[in-house]
């Protein structure tokens, strides 16, 4: 058995976390990946893994190899998709890191179009809110939405990103409209503890620059679709994502205040590792969001 069918072997196992849910997941017994590793540990002369009925740890070796052995396995199939992109077939898997909100979101839809559009690429999307870190964790790129950092990673930006203030017609009628942003220090409002502002709401000032205004209200919750149901509901402002926001706006159910002092500076990107070859799935990828969002936005 070559060295590299045990090493691609020990990678699934590591990043499902457990040799059943690797053995589901890759299409493999759980026997023969358990087999695998185990050869690999023969050949190294090193425990990389302390495995119980119960638990599953890498050992300090174990980080070592899974983190080199992760960059050699991503080179390996970097360049092999270079020779198929050059004989016009590409193919393989994506690991992809995406916020829930994208994927719950309308243009969560690119992400089934491209599967559509391209069934010899395997799309594995991972939803999680949090930063991940691409490279220690695995991941081909990441779908990001937020302001762009300085970072070594490249970041290719898909389609500007903005927030609004909402509230429902009803509770306007009984509440007043705030005729500025610190107005809301007094108001109901719904926070969304899963955003990166929390309870001190981020705005332009009178002469441009950033304010924050501490506001607080009935709800908060880790979520801008239950935060949005709950503006719908009439229990106070919120600030939610412009893709969320932008149906039931346009329906007339939520009205749209202080846009003139919203913050502009965010966007949606692709962001992936630095690497000397990009994949050409990956670029494939990109390339797709980037015409996806420009075929969006046309009118």
């Amino acid at each position: 058995m070559d060295t590299l069918t045990r090493m691609r072997a020990f990678i699934a196992v590591v990043e499902a976390e457990g040799f059943s849910a690797a053995a589901r997941k890759i299409g493999r017994s759980k026997a023969l990946l358990s087999k695998y590793v185990r050869e690999l540990e023969d050949d190294l002369g090193a425990l990389l893994l302390n495995r119980t009925t119960r638990q599953f740890s890498l050992t300090e070796a174990g980080h070592t190899y899974f983190r080199r052995a992760s960059e050699i396995i991503r080179e390996i199939d970097s360049l092999a998709d270079s020779v198929r992109e050059s004989s016009g077939d590409v193919k393989g898997r994506i690991k992809l890191s995406a916020p829930r909100t994208f994927a719950d979101a309308p243009i969560g839809q690119s992400l089934i179009d491209f599967a559509v559009a391209h069934p010899d690429i395997v799309l594995d999307i991972n939803l999680d809110d949090r930063f991940v870190d691409l490279v220690e964790e695995g991941f081909d790129l990441a779908v990001r939405i937020s302001r762009l950092e300085n970072s070594s990673l490249i970041a290719r930006r898909l389609a500007p990103f903005t927030v609004k203030v909402c509230a429902s017609p009803a509770f306007l009628e009984k509440n007043g409209a705030p005729r500025r942003p610190q107005d809301l220090a007094g108001l109901p409002c719904i926070i969304d503890t899963n955003g990166r502002w929390l309870s001190n709401w981020p705005f332009k000032g009178d002469n441009g620059e950033t304010i924050t205004v501490p506001v607080s209200g009935p709800i908060e919750v880790n979520s801008p679709l239950a935060a949005r149901a709950a503006t719908l509901a009439g229990l106070g402002f919120a600030i939610l994502p412009d893709f969320i926001a932008a149906p039931e706006i346009e329906a007339g159910r939520l009205k749209s205040l202080l846009d003139d002092r919203m913050p502009t500076d965010a966007g949606i990107f692709a962001v992936y590792p630095h690497r000397r070859y990009l994949p050409a799935k990956v670029r494939v990828f990109v390339d797709f969001l980037v015409q996806w969002f420009k075929d969006e936005r046309a009118p």
